[in-house]
């Protein structure tokens, strides 16, 4: 599906198709020039009388269906399809009168009464003082009083999408606006009233094209090509399938990157006109896979301390806030224009949310209150990708999902239960093999005596949660265990330090048997000491048998110098502290998958000792607020309850941006790019630890370790 988006696949719009089919042929012959538009009008008529989505919306039907009847009335054709639909707007007028503003399709308020005020000159009686009608022509007067006349003439503007709406046009300047394949903003409809004006030819070409591409018909919009691949590729990343799509998705970003300005994206290429919806859905999935782009993009959007999606707006958009809200945090060090945005944003819809305000003027979708619930609670730090997926295929519609344009509308790349399917089997089969995985962890955990260490069978659980909900696919499970138990080692270890090898003494005679240079050593160990290294030396040698199968290489010794190195910086550990184990677990992984083959090589890098000593740091202050806010808990539970731990170090802050700027933007020359992700990976599984309480874990850990998706 992806591989052959080209402009987007796109419902139909009756409103749209009913102005192309106004149009009179351009012989002269005052015959239409688009006959099959207005026979897929009368092909297209619901069983009530009217036109428009499955989805019933009062602005949408009404909208759609008043044109249709415009269209069949003034071609005097099938009079009964037209006396039907007249029936249905004037017995669903009044229903316009419970409709708030959020719930208006958009432009609804400038194209909606010059579309009455034209049925009324076909002899359809609509009534001129009723409260509702005087309500939308107060908007639409509230509207115009925003537009700049002079300057929608001069440069594109979100107006150029409604100039059906629109009376006194100066059509010689408006020509120059259009975008290069003949349309206004990407519009049919506005595109179709221009034709009927101007008789201009690049317009009628975008609408040949159109009806022949779509049988007749038009949409609301089009092109969609660039919001239907980032929109397309946001789901299947939030959905937990992108893996089987890595190339269309190279192909998706690729191609919208071509048309990247230094003023963002319009949903459709060469539009001249930017939006803030597409433009941080754009900049956060660019962002994301290396591409180079400018937060300075975001300050075209910022009026008056409020960013804006478009110019002359009336209302805000939840949706379009969290998309901005959610690229804000893919921040780089001394970014300040995404600090600002993310101030704005989460204020913003905190306050939706708190004052139950959250339909969206863009789109009806299943939970958009959860979404924004889950996209505020959790921050991107601690955004952890079989969490994100097990709640977004909850509030995922799939081909239920609904567009909001002039009317109503669906796009197959975006929503549609092929993903939705491929998300819930991959999901449960992923998590079928996480449990095989999950009790095979709690023999080994068993038989190696870690209870003895203080071990518990919840620090076992939340060590392999924090591996499957960051590592999940089936093919990762040696990195998943590796992980794990890598964690679980270095904590008994950090008790045995902490209890009983106290002294420098004693852990130097431990490494000193870990090395195997020293029997001595090893018979002045005690049998707790003596259990630990077997532990360490099975699970080492067991690990290495594994990746041996796979890389046909034996990794024994760079496994051994890891854990050497680990220990030699516990050596003068205090008790309390915690010892480098971010980068033990990075080592531990890459050398699992062969992403590094000889770790001492590496460790002389410096790009990668810049990260593995930011990664260090970061971790360890993380984990020390995780202590700090296990102590506070236990002084005072009732404060237990809270969702998160609200981490507001500015240091974590900036370490974590500089963590990102290293991983997504210096190039590759030395240290591979997956290699570089493994440490982001890492330091936000810390950031969830330190951020999520103990009640979010255990609710987070039943629903993606247990809790089958039906």
């Amino acid at each position: 599906m992806l591989s052959t988006v080209e402009d987007g696949r796109i419902s139909i719009s009756p409103y749209d198709t009913a102005w192309v089919s106004l149009i009179e042929n351009i012989d002269g012959s005052g015959t239409p020039q688009f006959p099959s538009s207005l026979e897929w009008i009368a092909q297209n008529q619901l069983s009530d009388g009217s036109w428009g989505d499955a989805l019933f919306s009062v602005c949408d039907r009404l909208l759609n269906t008043l044109a249709c009847v415009i269209a069949l009335r003034s071609w005097n054709n099938h009079p009964d399809k037209s006396e039907k639909g007249t029936r249905f707007f004037k017995d669903n007028l009044s229903k316009l009168g419970k409709e708030d503003l959020d719930s208006m399709t958009c432009g609804f308020e400038v194209v909606f009464p010059p579309l009455v005020e034209r049925a009324r000159s076909l002899g359809i009686e609509i009534p001129h003082d009723a409260p509702f009608l005087r309500e939308i022509f107060r908007l639409r007067s509230l509207k115009f009083a925003r537009i700049p006349k002079d300057l929608m003439h001069e440069m594109p503007t979100p107006i150029l999408y409604n100039l059906e709406g629109l009376e006194d046009l100066n059509w010689e300047k408006l020509l120059k606006l259009q975008t290069e394949e003949g349309s206004f903003l990407t519009s049919p409809s506005s595109t179709a009233f221009a034709l009927i004006q101007t008789k201009d030819n690049n317009c009628l070409k975008y609408l040949n094209g159109i009806i022949t591409k779509f049988n007749g018909g038009a949409p609301t919009v089009y092109p969609i090509d660039l919001f239907s691949r980032l929109w397309a590729v946001d789901r299947l990343q939030r959905l937990g399938i992108s893996r089987f799509f890595k190339l269309e998705i190279k192909d998706c970003l690729d191609y919208v990157y071509r048309y990247w300005t230094e003023n963002g994206v319009f949903s459709g290429r060469n539009a001249r006109v930017y939006d803030l919806d597409d433009t941080s859905m754009g900049f956060r999935l660019l962002r994301l896979l290396g591409y180079n782009v400018n937060p300075d993009v975001f300050k075209h959007f910022r009026k008056q301390g409020k960013f804006v999606c478009l110019g002359g707006e009336l209302n805000e958009s939840p949706t379009t806030i969290l998309n901005l809200f959610k690229a804000s945090q893919v921040q780089f060090p001394g970014e300040n224009i995404l600090e600002e945005a993310k101030r704005f944003s989460y204020n913003f819809l905190k306050e939706r949310v708190a004052n139950n305000k959250v339909v969206d003027k863009w789109v009806i979708s299943k939970d958009i209150p959860g979404e924004i619930t889950y996209g505020i609670g959790i921050p991107w730090y601690a955004n952890l990708p079989r969490v994100e997926a097990r709640f977004y295929v909850e509030h995922y519609s799939g081909a239920d999902e609904v567009w909001v344009g002039k009317t109503l509308y669906r796009v197959a790349e975006i929503s549609n239960n092929i993903y939705l399917e491929l998300a819930k089997l991959d999901y449960n089969e992923c998590q079928a093999q996480h449990q095989l995985e999950w009790i095979n962890m709690q023999q080994w955990w068993a038989e190696s005596n870690l209870p003895e260490f203080g071990i518990s069978i919840e620090n076992l659980l939340d060590a392999y949660f924090l591996a499957a909900a960051s590592l999940y696919e089936p093919e990762r499970s040696i990195e998943r265990l590796a992980w794990a138990k890598s964690t679980v080692i270095a904590q008994s270890l950090t008790v045995y330090f902490d209890e009983v090898a106290t002294s420098t003494e004693q852990r130097n005679r431990f490494i000193a048997a870990f090395k195997g240079n020293s029997f001595s050593s090893l018979e002045k160990i005690d049998k707790m000491g003596k259990t630990l290294l077997q532990n360490i030396q099975k699970y080492i040698h067991h690990l290495s048998v594994q990746t041996f199968q796979g890389l046909e290489r034996d990794l024994t010794q760079q496994l051994n110098d890891a854990w050497e190195a680990w220990l030699t910086a516990a050596l003068n550990m205090k008790i309390g502290e915690y010892p480098n184990e971010a980068t033990l677990i990075v080592q531990i992984l890459n050398l699992s998958t062969g992403r590094i083959m000889c770790s001492k090589e590496m460790l002389y890098n410096d790009d990668y000792k810049h990260l593995s000593h930011l990664t260090d740091k970061v971790c360890n202050q993380l984990r020390q607020h995780q202590k700090n806010q296990k102590e506070i808990h236990m002084v005072c539970p009732e404060m237990n309850g809270g969702s998160h731990g609200c981490i507001r170090s500015t240091e974590i802050e900036a370490d974590m941006q500089e963590i990102v700027r290293l991983v997504l933007q210096s190039p590759p020359e030395n240290v591979c790019q997956m290699v570089k992700q493994t440490f982001l990976i890492v330091a936000k599984a810390f950031y969830y630890m330190a951020y999520c309480s103990k009640e979010t874990r255990s609710s987070h850990i039943s629903k993606v370790l247990f809790e089958r998706l039906l």
